[in-house]
């Protein structure tokens, strides 16, 4: 049989009014009595009706996580984020829907309106780009609705979480001087991402601190997708002079660049040094292992859900929190040949 709230404070020997206070978070609970209750509900597999507490109280216990699915929607970089979103929904009895969202489509903001209404969700967390899209922002503060960015652009008057994106490029560029490469080339992002400013800005930046002058042949465009890495190391592999080093804005276009270089007998690192950006699972499944950089995303998910929820409980008004990287240095990248 279902366990019931009337039994878990019948086990407990407290009212059913503080079990609620518990399961709510309030303040009010003493903090013994709050673990006691805790364990009950634990070793009883106490699970609460998410319908009841929403008939209770003026909250729906749910988040929701929206996603440009012009994006690469299969992306492990998002399936992180996701993950991250529902661990922290779950640590605090929430539930979590994952909303794809086209912002080249026209009727974007009717589906907004749409999901308002008839989810009634408490909060969303927002990934790139939505995080910057100024018409999607103004209205979610219209309808009322609490909302946490994942690396937005503007960090003024923002609820979230982000990473120095930029000097994490910008270090990784440096390593790859520091091997002794002089022809370095870059695959950008997507045009309307945030990273992909970020990134490319920290290319630049590396180049021009080292004396080494931007060549606009060796910056080349890409997608966040492994086809475009393959599209883009085609076109840098054609030049005259080809670069010695390639560093792709993410781990997907870096496998893509390094599967054609493959393809043409080019070998990594001998002939070609490679570097990605995330250290998703795939950095250390390719052969040789990726260089790259380490972005946290699951847990960016999760302290980005967290700023959420202190706005949604009334516990604060969230904060924007940085997050630290690492650089992953690892068997793709080596001195240039001679």
């Amino acid at each position: 049989m279902r366990v019931r709230l009337e039994d878990v404070a019948r086990a407990t020997g407290v009212s059913p009014k503080t079990v609620s206070r518990v399961l709510n978070e309030e303040p009010s609970v003493k903090e013994a009595t709050r673990q006691k209750v805790l364990a009950a509900m634990e070793s009883m597999n106490y699970r609460p009706s998410l319908a009841a507490r929403g008939l209770a109280g003026s909250r729906s216990f749910l988040v929701a996580m929206l996603y440009d699915n012009n994006d690469n929607p299969a992306s492990t970089y998002l399936a992180e984020i996701q993950d991250g979103v529902l661990d922290a929904c779950e640590a605090h009895r929430y539930s979590m829907m994952v909303c794809p969202l086209r912002l080249r489509g026209q009727d974007f903001l009717r589906r907004v309106d749409a999901l308002v209404a008839d989810h009634h969700v408490d909060g969303v967390v927002l990934t790139p780009p939505l995080t910057d899209n100024r018409k999607l922002l103004a209205r979610l503060r219209e309808l009322g609705v609490a909302h946490a960015c994942i690396s937005p652009v503007r960090h003024k008057d923002v609820v979230g979480v982000f990473m120095d994106e930029q000097k994490a490029a910008n270090d990784l560029v440096t390593h790859l001087i520091g091997l002794g490469h002089r022809r370095i080339a870059h695959v950008v992002g997507i045009a309307d991402h945030g990273a992909s400013r970020w990134r490319q800005a920290g290319y630049k930046a590396a180049l021009t601190a080292a004396g080494l002058s931007v060549d606009p042949q060796y910056i080349v465009q890409g997608g966040f997708t492994f086809g475009s890495g393959v599209v883009a190391a085609r076109q840098l592999f054609t030049l005259k002079h080809r670069p010695t080093a390639i560093f792709a804005a993410n781990d997907d276009m870096a496998a893509g660049v390094m599967w054609t270089a493959n393809e043409i007998g080019l070998k990594v690192p001998r002939d070609l040094s490679v570097c990605g950006f995330d250290d998703t699972p795939m950095a250390t499944q390719l052969w040789p292992s990726l260089t790259t950089v380490r972005q946290p995303s699951r847990e960016m998910g999760r302290l980005a859900t967290q700023q959420l929820l202190e706005q949604v409980r009334g516990r604060g008004e969230g904060r924007l929190v940085q997050i630290p990287y690492e650089l992953q240095v690892r068997a793709s990248t080596a001195a240039p040949p001679d």
